[in-house]
């Protein structure tokens, strides 16, 4: 098997990634982030990307999600070719199929939780009673019924994490992204946000991957892919 390639096997993979590279520019000098990355994310995983700054975690994380495209290599994700769909194809893909998770949330400091929750669904044909049963169910999933007409400003780091996973989860796409979910969190919030993504994972089957430079984070994914200088250099299965 190629050195640079890893399939971490369990069934069905809902992340494909061939020959995946990604350079950008700047002027006339090409800078390399990833080298011909191969992988296979089955569905249902919770994956963990790691390795120090500049490795290409997160890049190897805004392609998978779609947030941008790759410099050469064929990339496919929930059945579909990323590199065939145009820009407005690949939005309506993302709308459908994946959700975001921040290290800083990225919250609309003007909208209650509900409302914030609600943001995604205002894309989707749903009327405004399914919307509002939606919001009610997910943000009682994350435990913040009590919270739902509080703004940002009033919530504690670790319930603000919490409204963004509740939003990122309220359309029940097929994956979820996390970039250093946990960074801007204490210890006991760390755990608590952990947690719950150990649950949608376990229990509701939604394939995660994230990006954490925490060995302590990265202990709650089912497997540690690490990279090194734009390559994969191990891949790791966590025994928990």
């Amino acid at each position: 098997m190629n050195a640079n390639r890893f399939d971490l096997g369990g069934g069905e993979p809902i992340i494909t990634l061939r020959g995946i590279a990604k350079s950008y520019w700047r002027e006339a000098l090409e800078i390399p982030v990833l080298q011909g990355i191969d992988l296979e994310i089955p569905v249902g995983s919770f994956v963990a990307l790691m390795g120090p700054s500049g490795s290409g975690k997160t890049t190897l994380l805004n392609l998978v999600a779609g947030i941008d495209r790759p410099t050469c290599g064929t990339l496919e994700v929930c059945g579909h070719e990323l590199n065939d769909l145009d820009d407005d194809e690949l939005a309506a893909w993302r709308n459908a199929h994946v959700g975001f998770i921040f290290q800083n949330y990225n919250l609309v400091p003007v909208l209650t939780a509900f409302e914030n929750v609600e943001l995604p669904l205002l894309l989707t044909s749903l009327g405004r009673r399914a919307r509002r049963e939606r919001v009610a169910e997910v943000l009682a999933l994350v435990n913040l019924t009590d919270k739902q007409w509080n703004y940002p400003r009033q919530l504690s780091g670790g319930q603000e994490q919490r409204v963004a996973i509740a939003r990122a989860i309220v359309t029940d796409p097929d994956i979820l992204v996390a970039d250093e979910p946990t960074g801007a969190l204490d210890a006991k919030n760390a755990e608590e946000v952990l947690g719950l993504m150990g649950r949608l994972n376990a229990d509701m089957g939604k394939t995660i991957v994230m990006v954490t430079h925490d060995p302590k984070a990265a202990h709650h994914a089912r497997h540690q892919i690490h990279l090194e200088k734009g390559v994969l250099d191990r891949a790791v299965e966590v025994n928990r």
